[in-house]
């Protein structure tokens, strides 16, 4: 197998395997590149910058990549591929063209489907079966360039976006290991991808966690598994105070569609949803942490929540 070397834009879980992907595959690796931390989150997955320089990498992380600055040092690289493992920024045009044989990408969806930003979280919202990983090549444009190989993963009925992520980081691991030796010999399948309508998604916000109750029980469990911790959660205003709904879990219905209404049974707690549709609650929390729903139960058994 031809030897290369490589520039590697990487963050995340996603970013720290498939970069031990391309060492172990004997691919000489100049330069990482990594996004900083962001000081308003708290950092649950693997660090790529400890990565790199525990393997004695040469590391930046700049505040923005697509400068000048930045392209004559990946340049100064001489790199024969780029790739972008899960980081943070789009590379523009110039950025791209300092690859001699071709800059690529890991994306966490089964492209042309789920293009953007937060693949797995859309996913989950939407109730899809399967998601997975896409090595493709980049353009100009996000998510649209050749697809070189792509390998699917299972959503479960219950499964949270953590969850389907370290199944998504295990498919990019496999798709690149098993497309290396072909990309290095230059022989590597590139399969044109349509631009469909309506694939492109974008980022996600915590405001977008607010459950609408007059939903049917299944999309509020959806939108539960895909904003779960560590994202910033499913919430709702319940006797005066904010709740964040962690883990639920569809129960069947009550009856035909009504009020939407929480209430416990049983010493365990229950929505009842728009299209009469019930969900057990199994895990939720408080402005002051973690909430005791047994002790929950009891109180919504004697004076269930109207919700809206």
């Amino acid at each position: 197998m031809r030897t290369a070397r490589a520039v590697v834009f990487a963050y995340h879980d996603v970013g720290v395997r498939c970069l031990k992907a391309l060492l172990s595959a004997g691919v000489q690796v100049p330069l990482v590149v990594t996004a900083r931390d962001d000081p308003n989150e708290t950092r649950w997955f693997a660090s790529v910058a400890e990565t790199a320089r525990d393997y004695g990498l040469a590391l930046i992380a700049p505040d923005e990549a697509n400068t000048a600055q930045i392209e004559e040092q990946v340049a100064g690289a001489k790199p024969d591929f780029l790739f972008s493992f899960y980081y943070r920024s789009m590379l523009g045009g110039p950025m791209l063209a300092c690859a001699r044989r071709g800059a690529l990408n890991i994306h966490g969806s089964l492209l042309p489907k789920y293009r953007g930003r937060a693949p797995v979280n859309w996913a989950v919202l939407n109730g899809e079966r399967e998601s997975g990983a896409t090595l493709h090549y980049m353009v100009a444009r996000a998510d649209a360039g050749d697809i070189v190989d792509q390998l699917a993963v299972p959503i479960l009925a219950d499964d949270d976006a953590r969850e389907v992520l370290a199944k998504v980081t295990v498919a990019a691991e496999i798709v690149l290991a098993r497309s290396l030796p072909a990309l290095l010999e230059g022989n590597a399948p590139r399969r044109p991808q349509p631009l469909e309508p309506g694939q492109y998604f974008g980022r996600r916000r915590p405001e977008d966690g607010r459950i609408d109750w007059t939903w049917p029980a299944v999309r509020i469990h959806n939108l539960v598994r895909a904003v779960a911790p560590p994202f910033p959660g499913a919430f709702t205003d319940a006797g005066g105070k904010r709740l964040w709904i962690h883990r639920t879990r569809v129960q069947g219905t009550s009856g035909p569609p009504g009020p939407a209404t929480l209430f416990g049974e049983h010493g365990a707690c229950y929505a009842a949803c728009g299209d009469g549709g019930v969900l057990r609650i199994l895990a939720a929390a408080d402005e002051n942490g973690p909430v005791d729903l047994a002790q929950t139960a009891r109180r919504w058994q004697l004076k269930p929540l109207l919700m809206g």
